[in-house]
């Protein structure tokens, strides 16, 4: 049975992921910050049988070591790393400050490394050798035409250079990167304005996820396999 490690799964495109992955007969080890008041995830941890929740503060190097040792000899064919944060609240000029940056990057930029790090020998025993990192359109420096979402764009940009780095890294591993924009999605944080509904971007992640080739490794890609600007 493939295995798919997913952060921030809780809600918005995390919690999508571990439906769709346990809908197509994947083990699913679902990471979020409080399993227990993870209520929606719970469910579909009770409604399938291969789905398993385990405690991850992403923030917490000590929780991310803790997993890594916990699953020790587990080979874990896909690792999206989808925990992040938007950081609305350091977005402009006039309302940065130190602790708000930190903040964003720990959570967006530090805490993927860290897990690839961690879990970097899990992915190379694995058939499938992919890990995922959900970026954003906004992080393409070609693709800046309008400025703002200061700590989102560079957090995210940062998080497509650890992507590639990894890409090269890990080659002699079989192991390939992936950094993919969802598009604007319908969840908790983009809003119910959004132009795409969770099911068709993560459908569309998973699709692209499993037909990256190692040539491709390293890449960013769109949702519907079209490519970014860097």
């Amino acid at each position: 049975m493939s295995v798919v490690l997913i952060t921030g799964a809780n809600r918005g495109l995390g919690l999508e992921f571990v439906r769709q992955y346990a809908t197509k007969g994947w083990q699913v080890l679902a990471t979020c910050r409080s399993p227990q008041s993870a209520s929606a995830l719970n469910e579909l941890a009770t409604a399938h049988a291969t789905v398993q929740v385990l405690p991850l503060d992403v923030t917490k190097e000590a929780d991310i070591n803790a997993l890594a040792t916990s699953l020790n000899g587990q080979a874990i064919d896909h690792l999206i790393l989808n925990a992040g944060v938007l950081g609305s609240d350091c977005a402009t000029l006039g309302e940065m400050n130190q602790a708000k940056w930190l903040e964003v990057l720990t959570i967006n930029t530090v805490a993927p490394a860290l897990l690839i790090q961690a879990l970097q020998d899990n992915v190379a025993a694995s058939e499938h050798k992919t890990i995922v990192g959900i970026s954003t359109r906004v992080a393409s420096l070609g693709d800046n035409s309008s400025g703002n979402m200061y700590s989102y764009r560079a957090s995210k940009a940062a998080l497509n250079q650890i992507l590639v780095s990894a890409a090269q890294n890990l080659r002699n591993q079989q192991v390939k990167t992936l950094a993919i924009h969802p598009g604007w999605v319908q969840t908790d944080m983009g809003g119910k304005d959004a132009t795409f509904p969770a099911e068709q971007s993560v459908a569309g992640i998973i699709k692209v996820t499993e037909n990256l080739t190692l040539e491709e490794s390293g890449s960013f890609r769109v949702f519907d396999g079209s490519s970014i600007e860097w």
